[in-house]
């Protein structure tokens, strides 16, 4: 515990509102409080001579304060003014105040007023305050704080006794036997701790408190009815009774200074078999885990539909956010456990471990890779099948249409063709019909092309394996045999009106040039219409505008197809005149073509309505096609800023790593640890991108020739920089670890680094065996050059090189070299601790080991001792001289 303490009474007073907000505080705690302190501030004053009754009345002139100082710290304090007055008061105050301070403690925003004033919150916050000084600091246990030191002394101590559980400072002593324990385990002669019930509090508390006023010299500074009634005791009040019991036990520390070693032994152990359990069971679970996401990720199913595809996508979206952080935080996790535990088991010279087959760090990083090359692919497939059926969905939709608008055409012509109707027919009838038949071949053969259309659609829908070609290949070949059909007939009907026609003369011009004109116009109408509304599938800029430049050719030319349009109109009209003028029955019959002019001019005002929407629909697509670059840039402009910064991080880690950039381990941890911040505060940047990443999926965009990263390239280097930088921590830590543990100074330390670096030619963090040899040389270790200097260099590189690699990394030359320069402990040092706790005889008692040593770390030693076989010892007497050779042998430990 460090010598400086602060103390903020605005503190104490805050926590304790807050806890009565909540219904935390009981209204006992400050009449504990208040009673528990003036108890103890008279342990002391009574020394002097003097007590107090009111601890918030007789402090506030301040003298008292003063003597109470005096007597607990064994010093002189100024001369107190001796005045009535309220500045008197104060003076004295703040003398005591100063002392206080001098003695390294800093009571912020408290001053001498309040104390005078009576505040009985500040006063006893600055009791308190004096406690901790003069009472609590000084308590030392394992290098913990004086609160965690004096609760661990408390869980030793009364580990061996039934009904105990010391868990905190104020339920735990709530029924008497803590304290009772406390007592038997220093002075067994007091009490009979056999006799005591659980059930029993008031008792319990009554004999401990009586006890320890009479034989142990500590006053009663608790009411047994308070810690009864009050369901949570006050925590200052308990430490600082329990604070009197540390003190006046402190006598008997040999022993426990022996269980200390023993302990801190036998925890390495624990902890080591600890980690290792931890490693077995967190890379057992990670291989597991991505024993069962492979064949997810190897799936490849080929009749999906563009709905499940997006599904399969969404899905694997969720598996990169949700699923694998937490796996590659579990990696790196028994990544960084593996080296610590091997860094323990050098220091505290056990065996290097050997993790199960299978279950080694290289297997790990061989999964994770085949892990993230079917990921890979799994996403690349995903976009490649969405482009396929999407190109399908295109391809069905536009066979539809064409099939849809052939079948309208073709509906009825079979028995048109068919009929005999010519053969009743007058003489311009029959040439009306032959007309006819003629203009319809023409509409035949202009029709060729849509076949042919629609067969090759049907083909390129079976090529690329359309889900429902079955249906498409029967549409089409029933397409393909009516064409036939319609062929055949059209040929013997052509060839009947030839025969007939030598029968027949006269011809109405007019009606005969409407229908030549009017049915390639016709033609044209429909070809406009039916390319006004065809579909398109577009994905660049360049593709959109190639579409309206081929459409602004289009609009170009329907000036000239108005005139046609009018043209035609006016051979109508010239009918209509003739027959109105000469009354000619029948007249406006038209026996060559089906066409009318309300038929074309429809169909003329169709395509004047499509225009402009074919406009808007080309506009609307080039505006998406501009979001869609608009989000390229977007995504590139990112990612050219967040590559590039990956790469440079990984080379000053990597840098760091190397000792580059200054030897002190401390300064490098915290450049370390500062670019570790800068990555997690450039996490936002990451997931932006993954925003606009998820938009350009969603958009449908497959490319993008403004950047060479793609987000799979820039989450791989993310997640490698993340490893790379806790690597690297984890690696200075232990580097920090052996030098503290093993007392190497600064100057070794950057001695050893210079000269591994030196000999490090190519920067690889290791050194091959001459290099290493070299090293040593250097830095003055002697290798003869006999043949004994290549056994003793061989035992060497068996011990720097245990996996024979080939190669020596830093932190097993490091460890090499402070072995060389620092002692460690021994096996002998473990065999005097346990000699003192056996009362210096050859063997050791499950008892004496239950009662100075932790339960567990009892329990420990009793399981792995060999029963003692010397003579004249009880027959369960153990042999703790074996046991502790084994801790630094070749065992199961």
């Amino acid at each position: 515990m460090e010598n400086d303490m602060e103390y903020n009474p605005n503190d104490y007073m805050e926590q304790e509102e807050e806890w009565e907000r909540e219904g935390l505080l009981d209204p006992a705690w400050e009449k504990q409080q208040k009673k528990t302190f003036t108890a103890w501030c008279n342990s002391h004053l009574r020394k002097a001579g003097t007590l107090i009754e009111s601890i918030e009345e007789e402090f506030r002139n301040g003298l008292k304060l003063m003597l109470l100082l005096e007597v607990i710290s064994g010093e002189t304090l100024p001369k107190p003014d001796r005045g009535k007055m309220r500045f008197h008061k104060i003076a004295n105050v703040n003398k005591a105040l100063d002392f206080i301070a001098s003695k390294g403690v800093k009571l912020v925003s408290i001053g001498a007023e309040e104390i005078v004033d009576g505040n009985l919150k500040m006063t006893l916050g600055m009791i308190w305050t004096i406690i901790l000084r003069f009472a609590i600091q000084d308590i030392s246990v394992e290098e913990m704080t004086a609160k965690e030191g004096l609760l661990l002394w408390c869980q030793r101590k009364t580990a061996p006794y039934k009904n105990v559980n010391v868990q905190n400072f104020h339920t735990s002593f709530k029924d008497g036997l803590a304290f009772c324990a406390l007592i038997h385990r220093h002075r067994p002669d007091l009490l009979d701790y056999s006799q005591l019930s659980k059930d029993d509090p008031l008792h319990n508390l009554n004999l401990a408190f009586d006890i320890a006023e009479k034989h142990l010299d500590i006053p009663r500074m608790l009411d047994p009815d308070d810690l009864v009634n009050t369901p949570k005791a006050d925590e200052r009040a308990i430490m600082t009774y329990v604070s009197c019991y540390y003190h006046a036990f402190q006598g008997a520390q040999q022993a426990e200074m022996a269980a200390n070693r023993i302990c801190k032994v036998l925890k390495v152990n624990q902890e080591n078999e600890r980690l290792m359990e931890e490693y077995e069971r967190l890379t057992s679970d990670l291989l597991e885990w991505i024993r069962r996401t492979l064949p997810w990720l190897q799936a490849r199913q080929q009749d999906n539909t563009l709905a499940d595809l997006q599904k399969k996508l969404e899905e694997y979206r969720l598996y990169r956010r949700n699923h694998k952080p937490p796996r590659v935080e579990q990696k790196a996790r028994l990544e960084t456990n593996f080296n610590t535990l091997q860094t323990k088991l050098r220091l505290s010279n056990r065996p290097a471990y050997l993790p199960s087959e299978g279950k080694s760090v290289t297997d790990i990083a061989n999964a994770w890779k085949n892990l993230e090359g079917c990921e890979k692919s799994f996403e690349e497939w995903l976009l490649a099948e969405m482009m396929r059926l999407e190109r399908l969905e295109h391809l069905a939709k536009k066979f539809k249409h064409k099939a849809d608008i052939h079948e309208g055409w073709t509906a009825g012509k079979e028995e048109m063709l068919q009929s005999q109707d010519f053969r009743h027919c007058k003489l311009n009838e029959l040439k009306a019909l032959k007309k006819k038949h003629e203009a319809f071949e023409s509409d035949l053969a202009a029709h060729q092309d849509r076949v042919e259309q629609i067969a090759a659609i049907a083909q390129e829908l079976n090529a690329l394996d359309y889900y429902d070609s079955a249906t498409i290949n029967t549409r089409c070949q029933s397409i393909c045999d009516q064409w036939d059909r319609l062929g055949t007939l059209t040929t013997t009907r052509r060839n009947a009106l030839e025969e007939t026609e030598k029968l027949l003369e006269k011809i109405d011009q007019l009606h005969l040039e409407f229908a030549k004109r009017a049915a390639p116009f016709n033609n044209w109408l429909d070809g406009a219409c039916e390319d006004l509304v065809d579909m398109f599938i577009v994905h660049t800029i360049e593709e959109i505008q190639g579409l309206i430049d081929a459409h602004n050719q289009f609009k170009a030319t329907l000036g000239e197809a108005d005139k046609e349009y009018q043209a035609i109109l006016s051979l109508v009209t010239e009918v209509q005149h003739i027959a109105q003028q000469y009354q000619i029955p029948g007249g406006l019959d038209n026996p060559y073509t089906t066409l009318t002019a309300q038929v074309i001019t429809g169909k003329w005002n169709d395509v004047k309505k499509l225009v402009p929407q074919r406009d808007n629909t080309l506009q609307a697509e080039l505006q998406k096609q501009q979001n869609n670059e608009s989000l390229r840039r977007q995504f590139a402009e990112k990612a050219n800023g967040v590559g590039p910064w990956i790469e440079k991080q990984m080379d000053a880690v990597a840098a760091i790593g190397m000792g580059m950039h200054g030897s002190v381990l401390e300064d490098q941890l915290s450049r370390l640890k500062d670019y570790e911040s800068a990555v997690i505060s450039n996490k936002a940047i990451m997931d932006e991108m993954e925003k606009i990443h998820q938009a350009v999926q969603e958009a449908m965009i497959f490319e993008n020739r403004y950047t060479q990263f793609t987000m799979e390239t820039l989450r791989v280097g993310w997640e490698q920089l993340l490893t790379s930088i806790n690597r690297t921590i984890n690696e200075v830590e232990n580097q920090i670890l052996t030098r503290d543990s093993k007392g190497i100074s600064q100057e070794q330390l950057s001695e050893f680094r210079g000269s591994f670096n030196h000999f490090d030619k190519n920067r690889l963090g290791r050194l091959n065996p001459d290099e290493f040899k070299s090293c040593l040389v250097s830095l003055g270790y002697s290798i003869g050059k006999d043949r004994q200097g290549d056994i003793d260099f061989q035992r060497i590189i068996a011990i720097v090189d245990p996996n024979t690699t080939g190669f020596i990394q830093f932190d097993a030359f490091l460890d090499f070299m402070t072995r060389e320069n620092v002692d460690a402990d021994t096996a002998e040092q473990v065999i005097d601790s346990f000699r003192i706790l056996a009362g210096d005889k050859p063997y050791i008692l499950p008892e004496e080991l239950q009662r100075e040593l932790p339960p567990d770390q009892a329990d420990y030693c009793i399981q792995r001792m060999q029963p003692y076989t010397g003579g004249d010892a009880p027959p369960d007497a153990l042999d703790y001289m074996s046991f502790s050779t084994s801790l630094y042998g070749e065992s199961d430990l």
